[in-house]
């Protein structure tokens, strides 16, 4: 009888799991895939009624409309310099820092320390204002420079964090077995700590890439004409006055979510097992 009854509040668990697990997945699914749809109707379909999930009349106008304007393009490409240079700065800074942090003492460490950290508890709506007059008055105004300096503000913190974590998790005998045949710190740390750190340096890049490639309000305050803008600002200019383009948004939304699902599907694998080594000495 006490089998019985451990073996339906298993099945009971079990099964509440799984229903738990179905109604996240649809909760977080059923909007991405109302987007995808919403983006192979023509604008006037978009609100029939009922309203359907799969349409009768199956278009590809919007894609061709954001792919064949050269100004819709131009958001993509400058989200790729933005988020490709944020990704690079980062990781290389990153990696300096949580290389010193890691194997050295030095004066004011654990102040250092604690200012990173308090630096990812600061809202940034707070920093719009300081930011925009500091941009301005060092001349960086709409330049992919002051977008890329911006976002690393953001971006470093969490990464020298977890670049820290994931080097403390490595032996200091590889450290001492380098100095013992003649090498530096220098060696050490681009020789031997590098390329060991592989998984947990993809994790860092793919999350400060999905950081850079989706920030909107730096991304708009910081810029002036429509060659600067980066996606989510185009998205939101075809917000019209009078009207939306909102098969127009979805296509440019699929079509902004792609660079980040390509990313996260090749290195998910060494993304998660980075987070999660990261985390060992957190």
């Amino acid at each position: 009888m006490a089998i019985a009854t451990v073996k339906t509040r298993r099945t009971l668990a079990k099964a509440g799991v799984i229903t738990g697990l179905v109604l996240g997945g649809l909760f977080a699914g059923l909007p991405v895939l109302w987007m995808l749809s919403t983006s192979f109707k023509s604008n006037g379909d978009v609100f029939q009624s009922p309203p359907k999930l799969v349409t009768d009349t199956f278009s590809l106008d919007a894609y061709r409309e954001i792919l064949g304007n050269g100004a819709q393009l131009r958001f993509f490409l400058n989200s790729y310099i933005v988020a490709f240079a944020v990704t690079i700065l980062t990781l290389l800074v990153a990696i300096l820092a949580g290389y010193a942090f890691s194997r050295f003492t030095f004066p004011f460490q654990k102040t250092i320390n604690a200012v990173i950290i308090s630096v990812q508890a600061v809202p940034p709506i707070t920093l719009v204002i300081p930011y925009f007059g500091l941009v301005v008055a060092l001349g960086l105004y709409n330049t992919y420079t002051g977008l890329i300096l911006t976002h690393m503000v953001f971006t470093l913190p969490y990464a020298i964090l977890m670049i820290t974590a994931y080097l403390n998790t490595l032996p200091r005998e590889l450290d001492e077995s380098v100095k013992v045949d003649g090498g530096s710190s220098w060696t050490t740390l681009w020789r031997i700590l590098v390329p060991i750190s592989v998984p947990g340096l993809i994790a860092v890049g793919v999350y400060t890439f999905m950081i850079s490639w989706n920030e909107y309000l730096f991304a708009l305050t910081l810029t002036r004409t429509d060659d600067m803008r980066t996606v989510p600002i185009g998205i939101q200019l075809l917000m019209g006055q009078h009207s939306y383009e909102w098969n127009q948004m979805m296509a440019m939304s699929i079509l902004g979510s792609i660079p980040v699902l390509v990313l996260f599907l090749l290195f998910q694998r060494r993304f998660i097992g980075g987070l999660t080594a990261g985390a060992v000495k957190a």
